[in-house]
């Protein structure tokens, strides 16, 4: 609120300015015309400068560093051209035209190309404040996969992420066209994907950036995942296997969510006793089997009387697999009841 009072007061200040010191001037219009244009146009410039101020605020350091080091050298080499054009046998008016036309390329190339390629600037090479600040190392470039999986936003939201998650735009056109696929089922996944990254976008601390680097020579996306990350110095963040394997022979650090998931699964040690919900029948006689809430399966012997109940079972073995954990448990068999004694047979 307090920004936008400021916004007001910078607002008032250039039209009253435009409106007494009249830089602008009509010769053309009548005199009582020429307050109102000059209004109109202070008012004009006011607005312009304070939408360029909000789309500043948003850009990252990287980028303004960038855009301002490449206006720089945009003016220098416009500077260089001028006086070349300045030997030259060219009248008054198309040399001057010429002149600045020159200087709002060169500056238009520079702060464009600067800006688009800030996010590859190192700040801690500047020492300072700069020195524990956007290192390479606190990129994480994301893929395909584990956007449309959808626990990259729930891990951001536990605050267990950080520094700037990198969307490169050829993941963005992937998405997009999953999204606009004729099968519905890819159809809702690409929308999953594109939800799932205004989520992350939303998180407070999480930084999205869009990196619009591509590689033309390079086919494949996973393969484009990899130059990226090793141009930018990040880590690739997947759930994708082969993507993990292929990034680790070519150097390139993975952040695997489904190893993350795995890591996090609770500890059971044989012996111990838990409460599970017998969902259905075992494969073998008199099974029953349950799951965890992270969808870790149980299978527990004797139990297939109680499907639709919660039990307690005693663990008797874990099993690590490629697909995940399984834990084997045993229900203790009811005790049957000592038969009945016979009748006394009638005398």
């Amino acid at each position: 609120m307090d920004l936008w009072i400021i916004r007001a007061f910078l607002f008032v200040a250039i039209v009253l300015s435009g409106l007494f010191v009249r830089p602008f001037r009509f010769d053309n219009l009548s005199e009582g015309w020429q307050p109102g244009a000059t209004l109109l146009l202070s008012a004009l410039l006011a607005l312009f400068i304070i939408l360029a101020e909000i789309r500043v605020r948003k850009l990252s350091l990287k980028t303004l560093l960038g855009a301002a080091f490449g206006s720089l050298l945009g003016i220098i080499g416009a500077s260089l051209i001028s006086l070349i054009i300045g030997r030259m046998q060219i009248s008054g008016p198309t040399e001057t035209f010429a002149q600045v036309m020159v200087l709002v390329l060169m500056t238009y190339v520079g702060l464009v190309s600067g800006a688009n390629k800030g996010e590859f600037l190192d700040l801690s090479a500047l020492g300072g404040i700069f020195s524990d600040r956007s290192t390479k190392k606190s990129f994480k470039v994301l893929d395909t996969s584990v956007i449309i999986d959808g626990r990259i936003s729930d891990i951001c939201k536990t605050g267990f992420m950080e520094g700037t998650l990198v969307v490169p735009h050829f993941v963005l056109r992937e998405l997009q066209q999953i999204a606009d696929s004729a099968d519905s089922i890819k159809r809702n996944r690409g929308r999953r994907g594109l939800d799932i990254l205004e989520k992350v976008k939303s998180v407070p601390g999480i930084t999205v950036q869009v990196v619009e680097k591509d590689f033309p020579d390079v086919k494949e996306v996973d393969l484009k995942l990899i130059e990226l990350a090793k141009e930018m110095g990040a880590k690739i963040v997947t759930n994708d296997f082969n993507l993990n394997k292929v990034s680790q022979l070519r150097g390139v650090e993975v952040l695997n969510i489904n190893e993350l998931a795995n890591a996090l699964k609770p500890v059971v040690l044989p012996g111990e006793t838990m409460k599970v919900f017998i969902l259905k029948e075992g494969k073998e006689y008199n099974q029953g089997v349950a799951y965890l809430d992270d969808g870790t399966m149980v299978v527990v012997d004797n139990a297939r009387r109680m499907i639709g109940k919660t039990i307690s079972t005693q663990v008797t073995s874990v099993l690590q697999t490629t697909a995940g954990k399984m834990i084997f448990g045993r229900y203790p068999e009811e005790v049957e009841a000592a038969p009945a004694a016979p009748r006394a047979e009638r005398r």
